[in-house]
């Protein structure tokens, strides 16, 4: 994580001095130490290896001459197969190797006039040997207790001062975390003779603060140095009788129930209090539920005959099968159903991805306004309208989808090598296969559509959008030479997120220099959507009518 610039801190680490107390009923007070970070030592870091044994065949070979039979190398491999040229390299030297393989086909016939050598299987010998093997390591984990996650805002909000919690963690079965250290924005902490760390933490600044820690194992090892940015916010709620905390973590190890999405890619706390609406998740899916009167879905419901339009003029279609108005009224009810049969998937998509449900619906509503098809006969497919581009984006920047996806495709063994590694032909089967996923359609099914292909591809979606945040925030650094945070507030992000997803890379870039030559930082989507022109100037309306 990329961390914040600070200035001076003086009076926030006196308030963290004077505020910073053990939670009542977790650690003893004193198993926590406040001191200044100068005088902490730096941990080593995980160190684990075991030398196990491990039975093998030996195969020994010798190479021979052709002309005289004499031995002109020994070596053992320990595969079966005739010795592979790097092994004959190794074992045997350059000259013998550049021969073995330069050499040319013998005639078995005459085998005195053949140049080269030629292998023999000597023996195979069961053997055993030594390997070092790196065991897994310790590692440690933040999160907050007296809090409630608000999943509507993706934030947590406490009717008491929170408790910060880090807690290690030791998979070994023999060995267990003997203390857990760090530091709390400069003040170091350790927890001695337990694996779990608590204390009370003050209110912050809206930037947070920087926490470290790690974790001390009875291995004689430690887990990793881990950080996060934790930002706690007093509110009143209207009422200042009731007291209230908004707590946000940013961190790789955040094991609350909810982060912001896309917040620790871009080091951007969400505003205060949560993410807009727009960028939420409802508690329940009813709360999705729309009612818009969509022309292109009504026209796809009455092409397929889902919608009876036979009394309306030209059946409720105008030529180039656009819905008339009587069509509209008389699909009206089929369209309400249709819209909708899609928000538990969504719903539990958000859930599981933290990518916002609103977000999700308002892209397919824009995108193909629920009709999960070919858009025209184009190469957006599906509901929202993936393109091989698109699929392009998902697969390379969003890497654990791409873990995911790829074993479904091809082995993975060649999987294991990563996207970008690909042969080039091999990628273009990787995207085809992805926006296929998504294209619902289907000659032999009811309306033409295949359903479940349509559920299926709800979550591809919602990785391609974290794929798009991860692209994002690449371009802002690279166009502007500043992280994400030093650039732009998290919705203003998410905007731009939208223009890559739907305008693609180059008109973000475009527009972002074009800002920046004239507006002072931060950047907001009012300052550089001005420059979205030309064939960008489409992403506009776009992410005007999805943020709505």
């Amino acid at each position: 994580m990329t961390k914040p610039r600070w200035g001076n801190r003086l009076l926030l680490i006196l308030i963290v001095i004077a505020n910073l107390t053990i939670n009542s009923g977790s650690l003893p007070a004193s198993s926590l130490d406040l001191a200044p970070d100068s005088d902490s030592n730096p941990p080593p870091g995980p160190d684990r290896f075991s030398i196990i044994a491990v039975d093998y065949m030996s195969y020994d070979w010798e190479l021979r001459s052709w002309k005289d039979k004499s031995t002109i190398c020994e070596l053992s491999v320990e595969h079966d197969g005739m010795p592979l040229p790097d092994e004959v390299f190794q074992q045997c030297g350059t000259i013998i190797y550049r021969n073995w393989v330069a050499q040319p086909l013998c005639n078995v016939n005459n085998v005195t006039k053949c140049d080269g050598y030629y292998a023999v299987l000597l023996d195979t010998i069961p053997k055993e040997k030594e390997i070092a093997m790196q065991l897994p390591a310790a590692s440690a984990w933040i999160s907050i207790e007296d809090c409630e996650p608000v999943y509507s805002a993706s934030t947590n909000i406490c009717e008491t001062q929170p408790t910060l919690v880090i807690t290690g963690q030791e998979p070994l079965p023999n060995e267990s975390i003997v203390s857990v250290e760090g530091t709390y924005d400069g003040q170091s902490f350790h927890c001695d003779d337990t694996d779990t760390c608590k204390f009370r933490i003050p209110e912050t600044g809206d930037d947070g603060v920087t926490v470290e820690f790690w974790a001390y194992s009875s291995y004689g090892d430690s887990s990793l140095i881990y950080d996060a940015q934790v930002r706690v916010k007093q509110v009143d709620e209207g009422d200042p009788d009731q007291l209230y905390w908004y707590v946000d973590v940013l961190s790789s190890q955040w094991q609350g129930e909810i982060s912001a999405t896309c917040a620790e890619t871009w080091d951007t706390f969400p505003p205060v209090g949560g993410a807009p609406e727009w960028l939420s998740t409802p508690n329940q899916s009813e709360d999705l539920s729309s009612d818009i009167p969509y022309t292109y879905l009504a026209a796809n419901l009455i092409l397929q005959g889902a919608v009876d339009a036979g009394t309306c003029p030209d059946g409720g279609l105008t030529p180039g099968n656009v819905v008339n108005q009587c069509g509209l009224e008389r699909s009206r009810e089929a369209v309400n159903e249709w819209q909708n049969q899609f928000d538990d998937l969504i719903l539990a998509t958000a859930m599981e991805t933290n990518v916002p449900a609103r977000l999700l619906k308002n892209l397919f509503a824009r995108e193909s306004q629920f009709w999960p098809g070919i858009f025209h006969a184009a190469g957006d497919i599906g509901l929202g309208q993936l393109t091989e581009n698109g699929a392009d984006t998902a697969l390379f920047w969003n890497r654990s989808f791409f873990n995911q996806f790829c074993p479904l495709v091809m082995d993975s063994e060649i999987c294991g090598a990563g996207y970008a590694n690909l042969e080039e032909d091999q990628q273009e089967e990787l995207r085809r296969a992805l926006v296929g996923s998504v294209d619902a359609s289907c000659e032999d099914c009811p309306l033409g559509l295949d359903l479940t292909q349509a559920d299926f591809s709800v979550g591809v979606f919602a990785h391609t959008l974290i794929a798009n945040c991860e692209q994002t925030a690449q371009v802002v650094y690279n166009y502007t030479g500043k992280s994400p945070s030093d650039v732009a507030s998290y919705e203003d992000l998410w905007k731009f997120t939208l223009v890559n997803y739907n305008a693609g890379g180059g008109c973000l870039a475009e527009a972002l220099t074009g800002a920046e030559g004239v507006s002072d930082l931060p950047l907001t989507w009012d300052s550089v959507s001005p420059f979205l022109t030309g064939a960008c100037s489409g992403a506009v309306d776009y992410v005007n009518d999805i943020s709505q």
